[in-house]
């Protein structure tokens, strides 16, 4: 039998990168656009792959009604819903104890109040992770953590992107990792402490990177829809020797910048340079080469359970 995959989609809204920008919140349906388009262009792209993915939500963005049905619509369909903390705070490492345990703690209430089952799975804003954050996870009764991002390449192009940020005057509400990360497990692991040793504590589902002699580049939605269906299927065949294959998308994947109403965003965020049709044919095209070279797809709680056992 093949290596397990799972697919994963993290539904920040907008404002989440108009914050990475340093740019002001739009304020009319372009503020909804991952609730009220992408969701559904997701909806129809995993029913037609026969997919059932892992969707990490952040708590406040239930506060509407709307959301609250489409999320709820997603897991009548059999997808996995995960926690992706209350406000999405960038920073929320360096907050104080109780703010993170709050954060976790009510985006798990809200999710469990509009899909009826408390989320096991968490992702941190930006993928930063402390040994306090993962303790509060623990404390908290989360099975596994998926948020270990240890790629060269996204850590040297986020730093870049910060630091020209800074130089035209612009501030990023995203902030950096530990260096050290980069030299986490790329495959599941218990988490130890530091964070990014080897222990006997939480799990931590890493997200996806090819392997070390292909340099760990990032099997991200990001670097699929920039790099289209031929770097898509190349970066699949480069994971399949990789216990878990663990994709991670963002809504924001299949978001349409001329008929979203996001090309205010277009200049700062390339992926909205590619159009939808194009964006989901590479996606499609990587995850059929993932099937063709023999994965099973899995949520990832269902790879957390089969990892643990």
């Amino acid at each position: 039998m093949g290596a397990l995959a799972s697919v994963s989609v993290d539904l920040d809204e907008i404002h989440c990168y108009t914050a990475i920008h340093g740019l002001e919140a739009p304020s009319d349906s372009a503020s909804h656009v991952i609730y009220r388009k992408t969701i559904e262009r997701f909806r129809r792209l995993f029913d037609d792959l026969s997919i059932r993915a892992t969707f990490f939500v952040v708590g406040r963005d239930l506060e509407h009604a709307h959301n609250r049905q489409a999320l709820r619509a997603l897991a009548i369909d059999g997808h996995e819903i995960g926690n992706h903390s209350f406000s999405h705070f960038y920073d929320l490492t360096r907050r104080e104890r109780d703010v993170i345990v709050d954060e976790v703690s009510t985006a798990a209430g809200a999710i469990e109040g509009a899909t009826g089952e408390r989320p096991v799975g968490f992702r941190a804003p930006g993928y930063t992770v402390t040994d306090t954050l993962l303790d509060v996870l623990e404390e908290l009764a989360v099975v596994y953590d998926s948020s270990v991002f240890p790629c060269p390449a996204y850590y040297a192009a986020k730093a870049l992107a910060m630091g020209s940020m800074s130089v035209r005057g612009r501030s990023s509400r995203s902030i950096l990792d530990d260096p050290r990360v980069l030299g986490s497990p790329a495959d599941p692991y218990r988490v130890g402490k530091p964070y990014w040793h080897r222990g006997g504590s939480l799990l931590e589902l890493p997200i996806g990177v090819t392997s070390t002699a292909t340099g760990r580049l990032p099997f991200i939605g990001t670097s699929i829809v920039l790099g289209g269906e031929k770097v898509g299927r190349r970066l699949a065949r480069w994971m399949a020797a990789r216990p878990l294959i663990n994709l991670e998308l963002h809504g924001i994947d299949l978001a349409d910048a001329t008929e979203d109403g996001l090309s205010f965003l277009a200049p700062h965020q390339p992926d909205l340079r590619r159009s939808l049709e194009k964006k989901e044919r590479a996606l499609r095209a990587t995850m059929e080469q993932l099937r063709d070279d023999g994965a099973r797809f899995v949520t990832l709680k269902e790879a957390a359970a089969a990892l643990r056992a």
